[in-house]
């Protein structure tokens, strides 16, 4: 009976490391992109047939003028027309990475070394240093090839902060010459743009700053924010809250068992199928467990109160797996509930106190900010010391100030002159 146990014990480990194989690549993705995860098991494999997630509708969101044959009749033109309308940003972008702005290898490794560093707000954020390091660069050629992006579109893109954004568009600009000197004085001196109000030709620079788009990826931010959620948490009828799979944007696999050749080959592949299915199935049941103990956890956020501490720990150790493999399966993964798309990484924070997470203080910032008077806004000292007697915590003003980055928040003397310009 042991013996027999322990063959049932070995068969299903191994069955189950096969499936781990394509599990960690298909469970990494976003639900957007599970199917270019999995076309490395599909088209490898003769026996699986997929349908997708979500076939859309081309012809309702094709431009009229496509449509009736201003462009051209042809399908497969109408639908790149299409594709053409909604690049990303890193579409954009990729296409530039290239000669004349690009044209040697080391200029295009560190070109998509860029792209790749870039935040949400389209602002360079990577460790050049260590960049540098590794591939034997030295940072001078680094910085020279870097500013080429002045040159890149959108205009402002892959600068260090909010002036040399500002300094990449005024070159691109249709300022004159005789009042470039005076923008450059303003850009690299924002927070006394006031001092200059008396210089003649300012209000031609501030004319000229009030085209310049802030954040330098603001255009492509309502895009990126369209995402396909994963889970959505809701109340039924009876007030019992519910987690449901996003189902309908999950590819079908089929796998063709009448395969008319016998060979040991295709009962290879067939195997192969049964456990992408398997793989599929796990995403399934393992993005539904995290959405429970997320319900569990945080129930109050989803009647109307804040995150409370969550860590990332805590999950790991309830599917016995390291923290950092529970942080890429939750990474661009969305829950869509009555309060609006949230990533997952959302409801899991550190806690300042038992019964206050960062998250519900970053929530208070955010809300204290928007309400504050734009003639005098707060410095960090007073928002310390709001925080500090809204949720009875102790802190120091550096907290405040990292939350402020993260959130990116701008200092009090900054928020003024974006005042000012906006």
């Amino acid at each position: 009976m042991i013996a027999i146990r322990q063959t049932q014990s070995l068969s299903n480990k191994h069955k189950l490391s096969n499936t781990l194989r394509n599990w960690l690549p298909i469970l990494h993705s976003s639900l957007s992109d599970l199917g270019e995860a999995m076309n490395p098991f599909i088209e490898a494999n003769p026996v699986i047939e997929i349908e997708s997630g979500y076939e859309e509708n081309f012809e309702k969101k094709i431009p009229r003028k496509v449509i009736n044959g201003t462009v051209s009749n042809s399908r497969t033109e109408q639908i790149e027309a299409l594709t053409i309308q909604y690049r990303s940003l890193h579409d954009v972008l990729d296409e530039q990475l290239q000669a004349p702005l690009f044209p040697t290898p080391i200029s295009q490794l560190i070109a998509n070394h860029v792209v790749a560093n870039l935040d949400e707000n389209g602002y360079y954020e990577g460790d050049t240093q260590k960049f540098c390091k590794q591939e034997g660069i030295d940072f001078k050629e680094f910085e020279k090839i870097r500013l080429r992006f002045v040159h890149v579109d959108p205009v402002g893109i892959a600068a260090l902060d909010l002036a040399e954004s500002f300094m990449f568009q005024l070159d691109n600009s249709d300022i004159d010459d005789e009042t470039y000197p005076l923008a450059c004085k303003v850009i690299n001196d924002l927070q006394n743009i006031y001092s200059y109000s008396d210089e003649d030709n300012f209000s031609e620079v501030m004319r000229v700053l009030g085209t310049f788009k802030n954040p330098p990826s603001i255009e492509y931010q309502e895009e990126s924010t369209q995402v396909v959620p994963d889970l959505m948490i809701f109340f039924d009828e009876f007030k019992n809250i519910e987690v449901k799979l996003n189902d309908a944007y999950y590819p079908t696999i089929k796998i063709d068992t009448n395969y008319a050749v016998e060979h040991d080959f295709i009962k290879q592949k067939i195997k192969e199928a049964k456990s992408l299915v398997d793989a599929l199935d796990m995403r399934k049941a393992t993005l539904y467990k995290v959405g429970l103990m997320i319900v569990e956890y945080q129930y109050e956020f989803f009647t109307g109160g804040s995150i409370m501490p969550l860590t990332l720990k805590t999950l790991a150790d309830e599917f016995g797996h390291n923290p950092s493999t529970i942080s890429r399966a939750i990474a661009n993964k969305y829950i869509a509930c009555d309060r609006g798309v949230f990533t997952m990484k959302e409801f899991f924070t550190t806690a300042i106190d038992e019964d206050v997470s960062n998250a519900a203080i970053k929530e208070f910032l955010v809300g204290i900010v928007k309400k504050e008077n734009r003639q005098k806004p707060l410095s960090d000292m007073k928002l310390l010391d709001l925080i500090q007697d809204e949720f009875k915590v102790k802190m120091v003003r550096r907290t405040i100030a990292k939350y402020r980055k993260q959130l990116n928040i701008a200092g009090s003397s900054e928020r003024k002159k974006l005042y000012y310009l906006h």
